[in-house]
């Protein structure tokens, strides 16, 4: 593999060719330090040595009537969880402001269900707005599928961003959840980049897809030009359809997807998201030479890694942390 040439490619805007994708998920273990090395080289064209945090809020736990097979909230789902409607403005500005002591440079709220009511709309709506009003921060919302005209009323309380995963291949996508398709997510992302706003979406690796499925999703990510790509190491939750899956991951494959990611999108925002700690394990540092972003404190269901063991692995490797307020 001429790892000079992948990095060419990319910093000169070109796409890697499958077989080069094929040649980055095959890398031998013995060659993943150069791997690292070279997806370094595009992340530092573009992000330099800056990482930043964000932290999630799970607003609406539980009660969804999807059937996604990797989810604790889903309605196959009999994982022991919270279950609770929207959380009330107050607590969810609590939390934020939470987030900005933190030193998270963005604020994400999550609501489980195919998609928001009105009412539901409209109190996120007046939450953004006070968010907004106290913090400062920029937010994302991941609120399912958003119906015509409901984007343009976010985008107008104030939202920045909307997160919108396409979580794997079309081809893969049945296998994964059969109560909403790969194109009802493709028009949502379509409609929130109508409304003026930022795209995060990226996906869930490690449910049962083939190399070709996960060059699939990465070169969609890069069509949608979605402005930040959380990528998601499955974990396996008691009670759910994939309790039992056999992710086939461990740290040394989980980089090799992180530095395709980069490849295929090099002056993308990408993010080591859910089962970051429970795959990674020791070799979590390693990831920032192809990422940029991580979560801290936790994800909708699972606990994650403390703000301060954050920010001290981020200064053990000479990265800078970027804060609201810094530019790109």
């Amino acid at each position: 593999m001429r790892l000079n040439e992948l990095v060419k490619i990319s910093l000169e805007g070109g796409i890697l060719s499958r077989e080069q994708c094929r040649q980055v998920l095959n890398c031998p273990d013995g060659e993943v330090l150069a791997l690292l090395d070279a997806a370094h080289k595009v992340r530092h064209r573009y992000f330099g040595n800056v990482v930043h945090i964000q932290v999630l809020t799970n607003a609406k736990s539980g009660l969804c009537p999807e059937d996604c097979h990797y989810c604790s909230q889903s309605r196959v789902s009999t994982a022991e969880i919270e279950h609770y409607p929207l959380l009330s403005k107050d607590k969810i500005v609590e939390e934020a402001l939470r987030a900005k002591q933190l030193k998270a440079k963005r604020y994400c709220m999550a609501l489980s269900g195919r998609g928001p009511s009105k009412s539901e709309i409209e109190k996120l709506c007046d939450i953004i707005r006070a968010i907004k009003k106290q913090t400062q921060l920029s937010v994302c919302l991941s609120v399912g599928v958003l119906e015509e005209g409901q984007a343009e009323q976010l985008k107008a309380a104030g939202l920045d961003r909307v997160n919108h995963n396409l979580n794997t291949s079309e081809r893969f996508y049945p296998q994964i959840c059969t109560t909403h398709t790969y194109q009802d997510r493709l028009q949502t992302v379509t409609r929130c980049r109508a409304a003026g706003l930022e795209v995060c979406s990226g996906g869930i690796v490690g449910q049962g897809e083939t190399d070709e499925d996960i060059i699939d999703l990465l070169m969609a990510l890069r069509a949608v030009e979605a402005e930040s790509i959380p990528l998601n190491f499955l974990v396996p939750i008691k009670g759910t359809p994939f309790q039992d899956r056999s992710q086939g991951l461990n740290p040394r494959r989980c980089l090799k997807i992180l530095c395709l990611a980069r490849f295929l999108n090099p002056d993308r925002e990408i993010r080591v998201a859910g089962g970051r700690e429970y795959h990674l394990r020791s070799l979590q540092p390693l990831s920032l030479y192809a990422a940029n972003s991580i979560f801290v404190t936790g994800y909708l269901t699972t606990g994650g890694q403390p703000a301060d063991e954050a920010w001290q692995m981020i200064a053990d490797l000479g990265f800078e942390l970027e804060v609201e307020g810094m530019s790109k």
